[in-house]
Protein backbone atom coordinates (compact mmCIF):
# COMPACT_ATOMS: atom_id res chain seq x y z
CA UNK A 1 0.00 0.00 0.00
CA UNK A 2 1.42 3.62 -0.91
CA UNK A 3 2.76 5.43 1.83
CA UNK A 4 0.53 8.78 2.26
CA UNK A 5 0.77 12.12 4.10
CA UNK A 6 -1.97 10.79 6.54
CA UNK A 7 -0.19 7.76 7.27
CA UNK A 8 3.07 9.41 8.31
CA UNK A 9 1.06 11.88 10.41
CA UNK A 10 -0.73 8.74 12.11
CA UNK A 11 2.67 6.78 12.77
CA UNK A 12 3.96 10.34 14.29
CA UNK A 13 1.35 11.55 16.65
CA UNK A 14 1.20 7.81 17.76
CA UNK A 15 4.64 8.00 18.83
CA UNK A 16 4.84 11.50 20.32
CA UNK A 17 1.35 12.59 20.31
CA UNK A 18 0.82 16.31 21.21
CA UNK A 19 4.86 16.83 20.60
CA UNK A 20 4.61 17.02 17.34
CA UNK A 21 2.37 19.98 15.74
CA UNK A 22 1.80 22.53 12.69
CA UNK A 23 1.20 19.59 10.67
CA UNK A 24 0.75 21.04 6.54
CA UNK A 25 0.93 20.15 3.25
CA UNK A 26 2.12 22.95 1.67
CA UNK A 27 2.62 21.91 -2.66
CA UNK A 28 1.71 18.48 -1.14
CA UNK A 29 4.83 17.70 1.05
CA UNK A 30 3.67 16.90 4.61
CA UNK A 31 5.69 19.61 7.18
CA UNK A 32 5.73 19.11 10.90
CA UNK A 33 7.60 20.01 13.75
CA UNK A 34 8.33 18.95 16.86
CA UNK A 35 10.28 20.61 19.96
CA UNK A 36 14.45 20.54 19.53
CA UNK A 37 15.00 18.76 22.53
CA UNK A 38 13.03 15.99 20.25
CA UNK A 39 14.82 16.18 17.33
CA UNK A 40 16.97 13.19 17.07
CA UNK A 41 14.46 10.65 18.68
CA UNK A 42 11.87 12.61 15.98
CA UNK A 43 14.58 11.36 13.25
CA UNK A 44 15.39 8.35 14.74
CA UNK A 45 11.75 6.95 14.64
CA UNK A 46 11.86 8.02 10.93
CA UNK A 47 14.90 6.47 10.15
CA UNK A 48 13.92 3.05 12.21
CA UNK A 49 10.26 2.66 11.24
CA UNK A 50 9.84 -0.35 9.01
CA UNK A 51 6.87 1.51 7.09
CA UNK A 52 8.00 5.30 7.10
CA UNK A 53 11.99 4.45 6.29
CA UNK A 54 12.83 8.16 5.59
CA UNK A 55 16.64 7.24 5.49
CA UNK A 56 18.08 10.09 3.48
CA UNK A 57 18.74 13.62 4.34
CA UNK A 58 18.29 15.58 1.41
CA UNK A 59 19.13 18.78 2.91
CA UNK A 60 19.20 20.67 6.35
CA UNK A 61 19.17 24.60 6.62
CA UNK A 62 17.57 27.44 8.29
CA UNK A 63 15.82 30.00 8.17
CA UNK A 64 15.72 33.22 10.34
CA UNK A 65 12.48 34.29 11.84
CA UNK A 66 12.88 37.84 13.11
CA UNK A 67 9.50 38.25 14.60
CA UNK A 68 9.64 34.91 16.32
CA UNK A 69 10.82 36.05 19.30
CA UNK A 70 11.98 33.29 21.62
CA UNK A 71 12.12 31.07 18.31
CA UNK A 72 13.88 32.79 15.96
CA UNK A 73 15.62 29.99 14.19
CA UNK A 74 14.18 27.05 12.00
CA UNK A 75 16.20 24.52 11.50
CA UNK A 76 14.85 21.99 8.66
CA UNK A 77 15.57 19.07 7.80
CA UNK A 78 14.41 17.49 4.25
CA UNK A 79 13.43 13.91 4.47
CA UNK A 80 12.88 11.57 1.69
CA UNK A 81 11.94 7.86 1.33
CA UNK A 82 13.68 6.69 -1.71
CA UNK A 83 11.81 3.17 -1.31
CA UNK A 84 8.09 5.05 -1.60
CA UNK A 85 9.60 8.02 -3.27
CA UNK A 86 8.05 10.79 -0.50
CA UNK A 87 9.50 13.39 0.36
CA UNK A 88 8.59 15.14 4.08
CA UNK A 89 9.95 18.74 5.97
CA UNK A 90 10.82 18.39 9.54
CA UNK A 91 11.42 21.82 11.27
CA UNK A 92 12.81 22.79 15.09
CA UNK A 93 12.91 26.06 16.11
CA UNK A 94 15.29 27.52 18.59
CA UNK A 95 16.41 30.73 20.59
CA UNK A 96 18.66 32.43 18.51
CA UNK A 97 19.91 33.96 21.94
CA UNK A 98 21.21 30.37 22.66
CA UNK A 99 20.67 28.61 19.30
CA UNK A 100 21.52 24.71 19.91
CA UNK A 101 20.55 21.98 18.33
CA UNK A 102 21.51 18.04 18.85
CA UNK A 103 23.63 17.27 15.40
CA UNK A 104 22.53 14.69 13.35
CA UNK A 105 25.91 13.62 11.77
CA UNK A 106 25.76 10.51 13.90
CA UNK A 107 22.91 9.49 11.94
CA UNK A 108 23.54 11.12 8.43
CA UNK A 109 26.89 11.28 7.09
CA UNK A 110 25.85 14.42 4.93
CA UNK A 111 24.40 16.32 7.81
CA UNK A 112 27.97 17.15 8.89
CA UNK A 113 28.66 19.50 6.45
CA UNK A 114 25.06 20.89 5.71
CA UNK A 115 25.33 21.45 9.85
CA UNK A 116 28.85 22.97 9.03
CA UNK A 117 27.44 25.58 6.39
CA UNK A 118 24.12 25.98 8.63
CA UNK A 119 26.46 27.15 11.62
CA UNK A 120 28.73 28.73 9.13
CA UNK A 121 25.41 31.36 8.23
CA UNK A 122 23.05 31.36 10.69
CA UNK A 123 25.36 30.58 14.05
CA UNK A 124 23.45 27.76 15.42
CA UNK A 125 25.54 25.39 17.57
CA UNK A 126 25.06 22.03 16.51
CA UNK A 127 25.83 20.08 19.75
CA UNK A 128 27.79 16.91 19.40
CA UNK A 129 29.11 17.87 15.94
CA UNK A 130 32.89 16.22 15.21
CA UNK A 131 34.06 19.50 13.81
CA UNK A 132 31.67 21.92 14.03
CA UNK A 133 33.72 25.17 12.41
CA UNK A 134 32.98 27.78 9.46
CA UNK A 135 33.12 26.02 5.79
CA UNK A 136 32.78 28.89 3.46
CA UNK A 137 33.16 32.13 5.70
CA UNK A 138 36.76 32.87 7.05
CA UNK A 139 37.13 31.83 10.58
CA UNK A 140 37.73 35.12 11.81
CA UNK A 141 34.50 36.25 11.04
CA UNK A 142 32.47 37.90 14.25
CA UNK A 143 28.91 37.63 12.44
CA UNK A 144 26.42 35.04 10.90
CA UNK A 145 25.92 36.67 7.19
CA UNK A 146 22.88 34.91 6.82
CA UNK A 147 20.81 36.20 9.81
CA UNK A 148 18.35 39.51 8.81
CA UNK A 149 20.02 41.48 10.76
CA UNK A 150 21.60 43.95 8.09
CA UNK A 151 20.60 46.22 5.53
CA UNK A 152 20.04 44.86 1.90
CA UNK A 153 22.13 47.81 0.63
CA UNK A 154 24.57 49.78 0.78
CA UNK A 155 21.76 52.70 1.33
CA UNK A 156 24.73 55.57 0.67
CA UNK A 157 25.36 54.22 -3.03
CA UNK A 158 23.54 56.43 -5.68
CA UNK A 159 24.07 54.36 -8.51
CA UNK A 160 21.32 51.68 -6.88
CA UNK A 161 17.89 52.27 -5.73
CA UNK A 162 15.25 50.27 -4.00
CA UNK A 163 12.83 49.81 -7.09
CA UNK A 164 15.44 47.85 -8.73
CA UNK A 165 15.06 45.30 -6.50
CA UNK A 166 11.37 45.07 -5.48
CA UNK A 167 12.10 47.10 -2.00
CA UNK A 168 10.51 50.49 -3.44
CA UNK A 169 8.17 51.65 -0.28
CA UNK A 170 9.16 49.29 2.33
CA UNK A 171 10.53 50.61 5.36
CA UNK A 172 13.41 50.22 7.20
CA UNK A 173 17.25 50.84 6.36
CA UNK A 174 17.46 53.91 5.08
CA UNK A 175 13.23 53.88 3.43
CA UNK A 176 11.72 55.39 6.46
CA UNK A 177 10.62 59.27 5.35
CA UNK A 178 11.81 62.55 6.04
CA UNK A 179 10.34 64.46 9.25
CA UNK A 180 7.99 66.51 6.35
CA UNK A 181 7.04 62.86 4.93
CA UNK A 182 8.41 64.45 1.08
CA UNK A 183 11.34 61.75 0.48
CA UNK A 184 12.37 58.82 2.37
CA UNK A 185 16.26 59.13 4.70
CA UNK A 186 18.16 56.92 1.78
CA UNK A 187 16.76 59.94 -1.18
CA UNK A 188 18.17 62.50 1.22
CA UNK A 189 21.33 60.93 1.17
CA UNK A 190 21.37 60.57 -2.26
CA UNK A 191 20.65 63.75 -3.21
CA UNK A 192 23.07 65.28 -0.26
CA UNK A 193 26.18 62.96 -2.13
CA UNK A 194 24.79 64.57 -5.92
CA UNK A 195 24.90 68.10 -4.86
CA UNK A 196 28.58 67.79 -3.54
CA UNK A 197 29.32 65.37 -6.59
CA UNK A 198 27.85 68.84 -8.90
CA UNK A 199 29.42 71.48 -6.74
CA UNK A 200 32.92 69.02 -7.32
CA UNK A 201 32.30 69.33 -10.83
CA UNK A 202 31.36 73.51 -10.87
CA UNK A 203 35.00 73.63 -9.01
CA UNK A 204 36.51 71.78 -11.33
CA UNK A 205 35.14 73.85 -14.23
CA UNK A 206 35.90 76.89 -12.69
CA UNK A 207 39.86 75.77 -12.22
Amino acid sequence: MALTNETIKQRLVEKFGEQVSGFEEPYGMLTFEAPKEFNLKVLNFLYDDAELKFRFLTDLTVVHYPAYIGRELAVVYHLHNMIDNVRIRFKVFTDINQPDVYTASGLFSSANWQEREAYDFFGVNFVGHPNLKRIMNVDEMDYFPMRKEYPLEDQTRVDKDDEMFGRGGGLGFGNEPTPDHRHTIAEEDKKAEQEILNGNDKDAQLN
